[in-house]
């Protein structure tokens, strides 16, 4: 045999293996050959073609194994068994870049799908590897490791923790810095994905000097990578009132605001996120966005959208109302309850409907001004039909009757109580009846329109137990009218009335 053939005979074997994991490649592209494909051993076939001595074999091959493990965690669990990702890891330190991207794709396709999974990328010491290559001057290879370290983080605190024992956070800040956008996203996400879990991860996050480079990227063109900043920035800033106030000493109010009116919606919503997240912790910052205008903005911002993207926005305003009574007047002067109480008519989610709900308890619970401007707006037949909503939550119906209890105790504005005098269960009518034990006696007008509206005939109506609240309630309001008017508008008096006409002997 020459060795012309001899030679052919190699590259016949060679052009056999490309072809073989680029179809492979190709075809777990599509979720319907994932089984067949899986069932005809493809795993132990391609991990050998990982050490592959031809560098576009190598590559073709970690990429199939990545897109075959990003379907199901089944498949990455196969990846673990099968021994292949310390061969994956090895390959971080010493192949080519483009080798490089290829097996950092198969560690975030692995570790994406549980926090056990991402545990098995973590033994195999894939993080220092990953490190190194955030290090790398190519930044599709930096794109990649961020990607698989932020996949790696988002899981749970003992993973993230692992991420910055690896020393990864600084060199991340630094891919924030980076011309290409794509890096700067990722990064982005990754930093966000470690700071969520608790205040000593953000704070590590904060002290690489994260918020500086991330706030300038506020006013950013790419939409993707806004995202990811302003979801950054929210999970720092949620832990704290430290934190908070690092996140708005770097200046983003007001030009934050603007980014409300996006137009795309989970920018919209990732910066309402970090608005709510500010305002949560004291009433300092709160009236720092108040100030500012955000107030005014977030209202505007909820009635702009719909579904999930209003709630962070409708949480805000429940957040600012909770915190004091002129911070609750500040939602009310920006037309905030209004808002709410066509989120709460237009909204069908019962977990959107709860937040609302909440909200409107947290403004209106202060002094009978506030509850008057919230009952004026007509929301209180609407939480009691949500509160009695037979297949509600119980969140839905726990948060509605609080937010009633809240709006009642302290409502003194009786003709938005008296439709629920006919309509409300006992363990909200003692609440309505309370007010208007207390209003009553003060009030001559209110009492003679009590009579007339039917008020009193319907306190006659209610049956309280003997000793209880209720009842001690009920009493207060019967003392404030003659007995004969009390007695006239009891039930069964008029048939007493004409039973009396029955038996009475005209005088002849």
């Amino acid at each position: 045999m020459s060795q012309r053939q001899i030679i052919q005979v190699f590259e016949q074997y060679q052009k056999a293996r490309i072809q073989f994991v680029q179809n492979v490649a190709e075809m777990a592209s599509r979720p319907q050959n994932i089984e067949t494909l899986h069932n005809s051993g493809v795993m132990q076939l391609l991990r050998p073609l990982l050490l592959d001595i031809v560098p576009t074999v190598q590559q073709t091959a970690a990429l199939a194994l990545g897109k075959l493990a990003n379907h199901n965690d089944d498949l990455a669990e196969a990846v673990v068994k099968g021994d292949i990702l310390p061969q994956l890891v090895y390959s971080l330190a010493e192949q080519n870049r483009f080798y490089k991207k290829a097996a950092a794709f198969v560690l975030r396709a692995v570790a994406k799908h549980s926090p056990e999974l991402a545990q098995s990328v973590v033994d195999s010491g894939a993080l220092e590897g990953l490190v190194i290559c955030l290090e790398e001057f190519d930044p599709g290879v930096k794109e990649a490791s961020a990607w698989a370290m932020g996949y790696i983080a988002r899981h749970n605190g003992d993973l993230a923790q692992a991420v910055v024992d690896a020393g990864a956070v600084p060199l991340l800040v630094l891919c924030v810095q980076e011309p290409e956008i794509s890096v700067k996203r990722i990064a982005a996400s990754a930093l966000s994905d470690i700071a969520k879990h608790s205040p000593e991860l953000a704070q590590t996050v904060v002290d690489s000097g994260a918020i500086a480079h991330l706030s300038l990227l506020i006013s950013n063109k790419d939409a993707k990578l806004k995202r990811q900043v302003f979801s950054a920035l929210s999970q720092i800033a949620k832990h704290s009132v430290e934190l908070a106030e690092m996140v708005v000493e770097a200046e983003i109010f007001p030009s934050v605001l603007n980014s409300l009116r996006d137009s795309d919606e989970y920018v919209k919503k990732n910066v309402a996120t970090l608005i709510r997240e500010i305002a949560k912790h004291t009433p300092e910052l709160a009236q720092l966005i108040v100030n500012a205008g955000g107030v005014a903005a977030v209202v505007d911002y909820i009635g702009e959208s719909r579904g999930n993207i209003r709630l962070p926005g409708v949480m805000t305003l429940g957040y600012v109302g909770a915190l004091s009574e002129n911070l609750a007047m500040a939602v009310i002067t920006s037309k905030g309850v209004a808002q709410l109480a066509v989120t709460l008519s237009e909204e069908h989610e019962d977990h959107i409907l709860a937040a609302t709900a909440w909200a409107l308890g947290q403004i209106g619970r202060h002094t009978p001004e506030h509850a008057k401007a919230v009952t004026t707006a007509n929301v209180l037949p609407t939480l009691l039909q949500l509160y009695l909503k037979s297949d509600g939550s119980d969140d839905l119906q726990e948060k509605t009757k609080k937010a009633l209890k809240n709006i009642l105790t302290k409502c003194t504005y009786l003709p938005a109580l008296e439709p629920l005098l006919h309509d409300a269960p006992p363990t909200i009518l003692k609440h309505v009846v309370g007010q208007f034990s207390k209003v009553l006696p003060g009030d001559p007008k209110a009492r003679r329109l009590f009579v007339t509206s039917g008020g009193l005939k319907k306190i006659q109506e209610i049956l309280a137990d003997p000793g209880s609240v209720l009842q001690e309630y009920v009493t207060t309001i019967n003392n404030c009218y003659p007995e004969e008017i009390v007695k006239y508008y009891s039930p069964g008096y008029s048939d007493k009335l004409l039973e009396r006409v029955e038996q009475y002997q005209p005088v002849s």
